[in-house]
């Protein structure tokens, strides 16, 4: 494939349009390690690498589209989760984040939980040795088949969500003659997302029994008095991508109220709290994360001050972190495919990829960066839009940002932060072939989820 480059359309406009996008950087060539895996570089030849390797090399080798995942940088944020949280509290991986057996073994040996909502994410962690009481099952709709499977495993516990799955998950484990633990999902009425927070009316959601008008109380006293649970705690989650503390602070304290009242009126003080997921992470160099020591101090204190102050024991505190661990570990690598310039507006570059192998910015109007890897280029920026090859209108990849004028076909750009919920959320629409998911370590790559073939596709059509 030729990667030579040539002029391609109007150069960065006086006028933009309105839109989404982050000011060119003074030099698109440099890389912003806050939304890039740890290992990313430039290379003196000008192109990246990952892991020590050239994304013209991993490109040749496995093709284009695919997911690259720096197993080392994954590996150091989930240890970083890990020692920020300490003995004293559980980090749960969010399994729907990303999830396969090679990431099983990762979070097992670098000493995480795992959280699964599926039949399916159960037994993909029981494949690669995740021991069962460390896996908890989620889900507002688990079928009898799913619970039996994790009562029957042993899972460590499941998460309660409505009041026949209370009921449903008693009676089969009863029937099993075991007892089951179990925490119990309320809806706090907070609602966080990066920013800011909205503390009313979001009762009206799928997930979880509300706290606001007493059913989380009543879960709670129905869960007490059947002999097939054990009921071990309060779960609690108030959204994604967030980025302050505030609304973590509101749902600790209406989360210990409940335990307050628990124990006031059945004696009983539940041993933990589960404060969900939804940490954010960068998508491009507007957005600032925080690490993990100091959610684990800000968490702790919030919950201990709480506590004090309802004159409870500080319950064990868990914690459920997906994107935070794996979407800035991995990049989705594309091959440009033409270049389409539109006068006074912007400049289109389609990819050989697009909204099958990245749904979220159809989905969500999420925003993501992009950075021309094959090469340097010292070429005025324009404003792009990166779509895919789908037949779709809705088909955008990076809805608006900046890359080198010269940008020509054949050229590889990339996407970071890619690693939660693109490959999870992958689909074959046009019948596209999902891509590979490949770990890179240390100057050695490996496919730890091959690329479809369209024999995949065509085994399961049986008309």
């Amino acid at each position: 494939m030729s990667r030579s480059a040539h002029p391609a359309g109007p150069r960065h406009a006086d006028v933009l349009p309105e839109g989404h996008y982050t000011a060119p950087a003074a030099d698109l060539n440099v890389l912003d390690p806050k939304v890039w895996a740890q290992t990313v570089t430039r290379t003196e030849s000008g192109s990246v690498s990952v892991g020590g390797i050239d994304v013209a090399d991993l490109a040749e080798e496995f093709g284009t589209p695919a997911y690259f995942v720096d197993e080392a940088d994954f590996r150091a944020r989930a240890r970083a989760w890990r020692t920020a949280f300490g003995h004293d509290a559980d980090v749960f991986y969010a399994g729907k984040a990303f999830l396969s057996r090679a990431v099983v073994r990762w979070l097992h040996e670098e000493g995480l939980n795992l959280d699964v909502c599926s039949g399916g994410e159960l037994t993909t962690a029981l494949s690669a040795g995740m021991p069962a009481d460390r896996i908890a099952f989620h889900g507002n709709n688990k079928s009898v088949e799913e619970i039996t499977k994790a009562i029957e495993v042993g899972v460590g516990r499941i998460v309660l969500d409505s009041f026949q799955e209370i009921v449903r998950v008693a009676h089969i484990a009863q029937s099993l003659g075991k007892r089951q633990r179990v925490q119990i999902r309320v809806t706090v009425g907070v609602e966080a997302h990066t920013h800011e927070f909205i503390a009313t009316a979001h009762e009206d959601q799928k997930f979880g029994i509300a706290l606001a008008d007493g059913q989380a109380a009543e879960a709670v006293r129905r869960a007490l008095t059947l002999d097939g649970l054990e009921l071990i705690g309060i779960h609690s989650h108030i959204g994604s991508q967030i980025f302050d503390m505030a609304g973590f602070e509101v749902a600790a304290r209406r989360v210990v109220s409940l335990l307050a009242q628990v124990r006031d009126e059945h004696g009983v003080e539940l041993p933990e709290i589960d404060l969900g997921g939804g940490l954010g992470i960068a998508y491009t160099s507007d957005d600032d994360p925080r690490e993990p020591h100091e959610i684990a101090k800000a968490l702790g204190e919030i919950v201990t001050r709480e506590c004090e102050a309802a004159r409870l024991r500080t319950p064990r505190i868990s914690v459920e972190p997906g994107r935070a661990i794996v979407g800035p570990t991995a990049f989705t690598l594309y091959e440009v495919g033409t270049v389409k310039p539109l006068e006074g507006l912007r400049t289109y570059v389609s990819v050989d990829g697009g909204m099958s192998d990245n749904i979220r910015t159809a989905l969500y109007d999420a925003e993501y960066s992009v950075a021309l890897v094959s090469r340097t280029s010292d070429a005025e920026p324009m404003l792009v839009r990166v779509v895919g090859k789908h037949c779709e209108s809705g088909d955008i990849v990076v809805k608006d940002a900046f890359l080198p004028s010269d940008l020509a076909p054949g050229d590889l750009i990339a996407v970071p932060a890619t690693g939660a919920y693109c490959r999870s959320m992958a689909s074959n629409y046009n019948h596209a072939l999902r891509p590979p998911v490949v770990a890179v370590r240390d100057g050695e790559a490996r496919v730890i989820v091959r690329r479809e073939t369209e024999e995949d596709l065509l085994r399961l059509d049986v008309g």
